[in-house]
């Protein structure tokens, strides 16, 4: 089975490994709420409202203040000093160290790790990392979505501090993470001004799309055997900014990535779909037109059959913000009834 070029669905829906050819499992992993951060040291107060005003200063942590401890995924982590060779096995996580300015404290990341394109790729799997491929690197930190094969614990026994920051159900997840990373890196100054500057520009984003009579309804597709997210998830809560309706909260069996059938979408009907899919798997606007029963669909024959970049479209990074204005612009400029 080919693995697709991107990591879209890394965390997301880890058993979707092969997001092309199809799940490798029935059902998709729930992600787990990231807990809030505990202790942090100089840290800036950042609200986590959507009225946020954005900081004008960075106030960086010294490295004299460490040591500082977080509540992650894995429990109370503590970061003994400031570390230097950051070895990072989640895309996600890594587009967060060189968002907050991290960058020069990364020594290496997985292969699927190619955002930014400064990050230093390496052949170490985010899949199934290997604890003395992984040492090899020499890190003092290391950040990871998931716990495979008790990962974790490997490294621990080893001497290396591991944070673990999995798959975000909400947005106010995603700034704890950033904010997380933030506290274990020294750039607690930086993640609060990216945070705070995100919330302003989701705010200014929001404000600009027009209000309907009707909450348009969407399928937001994250492969073609049809698995789709929730408004449970952190997928779910971009569109839901937008006051869109998703057709996935009602399909039978639920989920925060439930699996629907074609004649299920075809039934709902929906004014959009959402290809995340598109970049990855090369699907369009014309394959899903192609599809037996869908060229008769709103969404298609309306014209409101969005692409969108794979990797934005799914990790819970700072390119939400991009997310959110690829989808309220094709919102904003489609012919749906409008209040």
């Amino acid at each position: 089975m080919k693995l697709i070029r991107s990591v879209a669905l890394f965390g997301v829906l880890m058993l979707l490994v092969a997001a092309c050819a199809g799940p490798t499992t029935a059902t998709a992993p729930s992600p787990t709420t990231v807990p809030e951060t505990t202790t942090t040291t100089a840290a800036p107060t950042t609200s986590t409202t959507s009225t946020t005003e954005p900081a004008t200063t960075t106030t960086t942590v010294l490295p004299e203040a460490f040591p500082v401890t977080i509540s992650a995924a894995n429990g109370e982590v503590t970061v003994e000093s400031m570390p230097k060779h950051i070895v990072s096995l989640s895309p996600t996580g890594t587009e967060m160290l060189f968002a907050i300015g991290a960058g020069d404290q990364v020594t290496a990341v997985d292969s699927y790790s190619y955002y930014p394109a400064e990050a230093p790729v390496t052949e170490l799997s985010a899949f199934q990392p290997d604890v003395e491929a992984v040492v090899s690197y020499g890190p003092d930190l290391v950040v990871v979505s998931h716990d495979p094969d008790g990962f974790v614990a490997g490294m621990e026994a080893v001497g290396v501090t591991v944070l673990m920051l999995p798959a975000a159900e909400t947005l106010d997840d995603t700034y704890t993470q950033i904010e997380q990373l933030g506290a274990a890196t020294g750039h607690v100054g930086e993640a609060a001004l990216l945070v705070a500057d995100m919330q302003t520009e989701i705010d200014e984003i929001v404000s600009g799309v027009p209000e309907f009579d009707e909450p348009p309804t969407y399928f937001h597709e994250l492969s073609s055997s049809l698995y789709s997210a929730s408004s449970g998830t952190f997928i779910g809560q971009v569109y839901g900014l937008l006051g869109l309706e998703n057709i996935a909260d009602a399909a039978e069996g639920g989920g925060l990535y439930p699996q629907l059938s074609a004649e299920y979408i075809i039934e709902q009907d929906p004014d959009f779909i959402f290809l995340a899919d598109a970049a990855c798997c090369g699907e369009s606007a014309e394959t899903v037109a192609a599809r037996p029963g869908w060229g008769e669909m709103s969404a298609v024959t309306g014209g409101r059959v969005v692409e969108l970049d794979t990797d934005v479209a799914s990790r819970w990074g700072p390119r939400i913000v991009e997310f959110l204005k690829t989808v309220a612009g094709a919102v904003s400029k489609a012919s749906v009834p409008t209040g």
